[in-house]
């Protein structure tokens, strides 16, 4: 039998290719998705996405959803204790892995193994490498067909104008040097919409784009996808 895991989920791109690329080596059962949100507004924090799309995003995946409630604003102690919650939780079921998205960051690598020590849950980082490699990590996913939307900018390192925009070549082409392609030194944050793991994309359309708390968001919507 397979070693389960469950994955931390923020929405993203980089949390939809770790999962393809956990399913592509076939070594890891992943048996959950775990996503903390604020419950005051029912959204994904820094993503700022509704909670209903990252449930689509689940059933699409065919995984249950792990939600993990946080109260706004949240202590890193709150945070901490709720997620100690989702440890002994995934122990108690026979878990034996936490998968994470991280790139490249050794700090928040750092932090993600102190948090698991001792829990009897191992920590494992499937799409880890450096920041000379995620020009190259960018172009697999958009040539593997996924495809993502920004939802979240920090206007001190990005243009508040890319909020909205697609995840693609041509706004790869756009972004300065100085940004990551990946968006991993907190640029920008997005909702995956169709990858190789969901069986059919999520549709949404972009609503308002509003400042607030010093980042720019794009605010998602339903739509549904024209025929062609």
């Amino acid at each position: 039998m397979q070693p389960q895991a469950l994955l931390s989920w923020s929405s993203g791109k980089d949390c939809a290719w770790t999962l393809h690329t956990l399913r592509q080596q076939a070594e890891i059962d992943v048996v959950g998705l775990v996503t903390t949100f604020n419950e005051a507004f029912d959204r994904v924090a820094m993503h700022g996405v509704r909670m209903d799309f990252v449930a689509a995003q689940a059933a699409a995946a065919g995984l249950p959803l792990w939600k993990v409630p946080l109260p706004w604003p949240c202590s890193n102690e709150i945070y901490e204790l709720r997620m100690q919650t989702v440890f002994e939780q995934a122990r108690s079921q026979g878990i034996s892995h936490f998968a994470f998205g991280d790139l490249f960051l050794e700090e928040i690598r750092a932090y993600r193994e102190r948090q698991l020590a001792g829990t009897g849950l191992e920590p494992i980082f499937p799409i880890w490498g450096t920041a000379a490699d995620t020009s190259r990590l960018a172009n697999d996913m958009l040539e593997a067909g996924l495809r993502a939307t920004l939802t979240c900018v920090d206007p001190r390192q990005l243009d508040p104008q890319f909020a909205g925009r697609e995840f693609n070549a041509a706004l790869l082409a756009e972004f300065p040097a100085s940004v990551d392609p990946c968006g991993e030194r907190g640029e920008f944050h997005t909702f995956c919409h169709t990858a190789p793991i969901f069986d059919c994309p999520i549709p949404v359309q972009v609503g308002d784009i509003v400042e607030r708390d010093g980042f720019w968001f794009a605010d998602l919507s339903p739509t549904r996808f024209e025929s062609v």
